[in-house]
């Protein structure tokens, strides 16, 4: 049976190292849902951790998967902010005592049901961003990858016509 160990299965969201060196600059911190609303300025990240999950794919492949995870919640403590610097501390502490490592960080907030976003930047606010799932072994499924369509493929001047 392979073994094979993923950091995470999504690309291009944000490493703890980033959001240091993000929060090392604000003043205030934003978190905005994808819908474009942002979460109650009066949240408590009231955990930061790491995740990790051991498990096999549908074509028989073993996996692992560690995040950085942070959970959202929504207070209703409306005098108490959290700033920057009180965040920046809770995930050096976490580091240290839980030997946490630079990964993607996965961000839990309170929905319906417990959501898990990806996490991005837009220069001012964090962006929870959605995930999907996805089968890993589409090859052994017999799952055709989807075909990328070009647009204007065979427009006047492309070659093909």
């Amino acid at each position: 049976m392979n073994l094979l160990i993923v950091k995470s299965q999504y690309i291009n969201h944000m490493k703890l190292s980033q959001i240091k060196s993000e929060l090392e600059k604000l003043e205030t911190i934003a978190f905005q849902l994808p819908n474009g609303e942002l979460v109650p300025n009066h949240f408590h990240v009231t955990e930061v951790g790491k995740v990790s999950k051991h498990f096999i794919d549908c074509g028989g492949t073993v996996r692992k998967e560690e995040v950085v995870n942070f959970q959202l919640w929504n207070a209703n403590d409306y005098d108490h902010r959290l700033h920057p610097e009180k965040l920046l501390n809770i995930i050096e502490l976490s580091e240290k005592v839980l030997g946490i490592e630079d990964l993607e960080i996965e961000v839990e907030y309170q929905a319906d049901t417990i959501g898990k976003f990806g996490l991005d930047f837009n220069g001012k606010n964090f962006l929870l961003t959605t995930k999907k799932t996805d089968c890993l072994a589409k090859d052994n499924c017999g799952i055709p990858e989807p075909k990328i369509e070009t647009p204007n493929a065979c427009a006047p001047g492309s070659g093909c016509c």
